[in-house]
């Protein structure tokens, strides 16, 4: 079985097909699909997608950094109220980017802060969003003494920064459509770094991998990185799936 740990399912970019590409995901052993939330706006749409398919699709609650605006205070306290309110498989996606904004770096590092302590005091798992923002995520990481499991989504950093993380001894590093990209680097970096700290994501419908590059992501298209990643490491497919699904359910935990 392959696990997706990031996908946003509910994106209305599959509003047109969304059964089938589940169906032909869970048909081709992609078999669970974990939801990071975005902000207010996608929570419903998120929670019905999860009803209807309570095998596959496991919904996380958290705001988003590149929601993070004037109204955070607003957000948090949804975000807040849903986790108190239900079971959620982890706080997501939560984190700092710096790449389209930076109007709000101060209240994104306080949302951060906040969206861990929840996921501390809930025993959640969480799921880190990190662009042009390695120093600022890693700084509030290391403020904390303890820490929940987590994933570092779209890790797409050098071997040092790879190192940094794994030495928190509870995170797993997201690997998607990136892997496949020509001068991306990450094929040298993951090279480097052991089966057990990786896990396996699509983002879709965002960065699709090579073939596909350039359109909609697919759920099957997981395979495309699972592929690769059997390349890089030299070993089976199967290697790659069992592993990385063994590694997704250490961070989830079902």
């Amino acid at each position: 079985m392959i696990i997706d740990t990031h996908i946003h399912l509910y994106a209305e970019e599959f509003n047109a097909d969304r059964e089938h590409l589940i169906t032909k995901a869970i048909k081709n052993n992609v078999k669970k699909f974990y939801l990071p939330n975005i902000d207010s706006e996608s929570i419903e749409a998120m929670h019905e997608l999860e009803k209807a398919y309570p095998e596959n699709c496991f919904a996380m609650m958290g705001l988003h950094p590149c929601s993070v605006k004037a109204n955070v205070e607003e957000e948090l306290n949804i975000v807040e109220s849903w986790l108190n309110k239900r079971k959620y498989a982890g706080v997501g996606e939560i984190g700092i980017d710096l790449y389209w904004d930076k109007t709000f770096v101060e209240e994104q590092k306080y949302a951060f802060k906040k969206q861990i302590e929840w996921a501390a005091k809930l025993n959640y798992p969480f799921v880190i969003h990190c662009r042009d923002s390695f120093n600022e995520v890693y700084e509030v990481l290391k403020s904390f003494s303890v820490l929940p499991k987590g994933i570092f989504h779209c890790f797409s950093g050098n071997l040092e920064e790879a190192r940094k993380i794994i030495e928190f001894g509870n995170f797993k590093l997201g690997i998607g459509g990136v892997l496949t990209f020509k001068n991306s680097g990450l094929d040298k970096v993951v090279s480097e770094i052991g089966l057990n700290y990786l896990v396996l994501e699509t983002d879709a419908p965002y960065l699709a991998p090579v073939p596909f590059r350039g359109k909609r992501n697919e759920p099957v298209y997981i395979l495309e990185v699972a592929r690769k990643l059997a390349e890089i490491k030299n070993c089976s497919l199967q290697e790659v799936e069992e592993i990385t699904s063994e590694n997704a359910e250490f961070v989830f935990g079902n």
